[in-house]
């Protein structure tokens, strides 16, 4: 067997690709929207080396055009869950026992596969199953999901490496890295397709395998990952992809003793709920399961009177409006001083009066459509009662149809009281609430934002005085765990600003860094002793 200590590739951030009029980009990715758009797609259940068809077929729509029909998955049940842990788990010698540079190359060919011919295919498929214009597709699909894949066999090089520092006399200590015992369950969102990838590919990267279920909205695009694993070398029974309820998966799930670890993405309450589903369930696994949770957000921007207003408005139309506001680092409330405010209201109002809305396919289209019916009505509602409310104002936006798709207008709430209900709660749409504060109430601001929201995800200041920037950072260090100084709280790129928060959204094991794949290992040390001692006795035995 080939024995070295191999340098990989260095690492750098994926190029996003403009999408301009007349670039080959364009051209390529719309003649791929058109192509998905004119067949249906029949998606099967990826278990073992098997395609597994149900028959039970559930069908996939584009929230921008839900009567047009893009295929359908084939649902399971509680047998193919069962079936999904017995595939990983028959899987799991061979594969942990494969050198870490073969498993490195199959990941690193997935991402050069995402970089070229699967560029237009899992971004048109984003596009289409999850209404995100070319720029958000781009970013997410192609760019970040890459950067996970290349930069995590970066950071499992490095783990590797990480060796006590010390062997004494005649002793030499040594560090292994064992994945973990057992399965590994990742449970992922709709919202990024990279995060879908990222999950179940960052364990299995460090040589453990995994049962993935996908959030039933993000099917679509999950469908082409599986592709790319599939043609990357990935195989079989290394990641078993299932698309069966949630709480039918759980039962058997967190019930099994090999449950080794969940890589979660999604809601503070589900995962709340897992939580406590594990705690209950501890005495029948073979080793405490790893619990890894990225969850919710109430994101906030404060403006300190030193910033400068256009820059402020632009970060809060970016921040909060991009992808309809269905990222958990969108900003969904912002102070701002009183002495900014009619100019930040004016500059938002021309810019929301200039976006487009409608279905992704057009590329001048800003604003698409929100997911599913079900989000569509609770994002809504929080509308309508702000109409309904004393004390709050529609600022822009207010207005919503659901007739050929779930669009939702770009809206914006003044709220008098800083604890009104979107101030607080999550909603997870295009709705942002300001507050206005009187300019002079600087620090006393700072406190409220920190106390308002039990989530601690992202936020930021936007600030021209240094003192107010320090001040600011250091009053809400635990209020959010991705902290942007004059930018918008959105957007954190893999290799540069690791992701993730605590409080209530999550267990800040900060996706895109080393930090996140040190969860899938468990360390072994070895000490080897060269000379063995033959005599119990030590030197102060002896007699004076």
């Amino acid at each position: 067997m080939l024995k070295g200590f191999f340098n990989v590739p260095t690492p750098v951030n994926e190029p996003v690709k403009s999408y301009a009029p007349g670039s080959p980009e364009r051209k390529e990715l719309q003649a791929m929207l058109a192509e998905l758009r004119s067949k249906e797609v029949d998606v099967p259940m990826y278990i073992g080396s098997e395609e597994v068809r149900t028959g039970n077929k559930q069908p996939m729509s584009p929230p921008h055009d839900h009567q047009h029909v893009l295929g359908h998955f084939h649902e399971g049940d509680a047998s193919h869950v069962e079936q999904a842990i017995n595939a990983a788990l028959g899987a799991k010698e061979a594969w942990e026992n494969l050198a870490w540079e073969q498993r490195a190359a199959i990941f690193l060919k997935a991402a050069d596969l995402i970089a070229g011919p699967y560029r237009a295919k899992i971004n048109a498929a984003t596009m289409l199953g999850q209404s995100k214009n070319a720029f958000q597709a781009e970013i997410d699909a192609a760019c970040e999901f890459i950067d996970f894949l290349n930069f995590n066999v970066k950071y499992m090089t490095e783990i590797y490496s990480q060796q006590p520092p010390v062997s004494g006399g005649g002793v030499w200590n040594r560090l292994e890295q064992r994945p973990l015992e057992g399965f590994v369950f990742a449970l992922t969102p709709f919202n990024f397709t990279a995060i879908a990838g990222n999950l179940p590919a960052s364990a299995a990267m460090m040589g453990n395998t995994i049962v993935w279920k996908p959030a039933y909205t993000q099917i679509y695009s999950a469908n082409v990952l599986m592709e790319v694993f599939k043609e990357a070398g990935v195989p079989d029974g290394v990641i078993n992809l299932i698309y069966v309820d949630g709480p039918v998966a759980g039962e058997v799930i967190f019930k099994h003793p090999d449950f080794a670890g969940i890589h979660f993405t999604g809601s503070t309450g589900v995962f709340q709920h897992i939580w406590k589903t594990i705690g209950e369930n501890i005495h029948g696994y073979k080793s405490y399961p790893r619990i890894v949770g990225e969850t919710g957000g109430k994101d906030f921007v404060v403006a300190h009177k030193s910033a400068d207003a256009k820059a402020v408005a632009t970060g809060l139309v970016r921040g909060a409006f991009e992808f309809q506001g269905q990222k958990c680092s969108a900003a969904s409330r912002a102070y701002i001083p009183s002495n900014l405010w009619e100019d930040v209201k004016k500059y938002m109002q021309e810019d929301l009066a200039s976006m487009k809305m409608g279905g992704t396919e057009d590329f001048t289209n800003f604003i698409n459509a929100v997911i599913d019916e079900k989000a569509f009505d609770k994002i809504s509602n929080y509308i309508a009662k702000a109409k309904e409310a004393d004390g709050v104002e529609v600022i822009a936006g207010g207005n919503y149809d659901k007739s050929k798709g779930y669009f939702i207008e770009p809206t914006v709430l003044l709220a008098q009281d800083p604890m009104y209900t979107t101030m607080c709660e999550e909603i997870f749409g295009p709705v942002l609430t300001i507050y206005v504060y009187d300019a002079e109430n600087f620090e006393q601001t700072l406190e409220l934002v920190d106390q308002t929201s039990p989530y601690a995800l992202t936020g930021a200041i936007f600030s021209q005085d240094r003192y107010a920037v320090e001040l600011a950072t250091t009053k809400l260090r635990n209020a959010a765990g991705n902290f942007y100084i004059n930018d918008k709280p959105t957007g954190a790129v893999v290799g540069q600003q690791p992701f993730g928060g605590a409080r209530a959204s999550g267990t800040n094991d900060k996706a895109g860094s080393m930090i996140n794949l040190l969860r899938w290992v468990s360390p072994r040390t070895i000490k080897e002793t060269f000379v063995s001692p033959k005599d119990y006795r030590y030197p102060f035995l002896g007699k004076d």
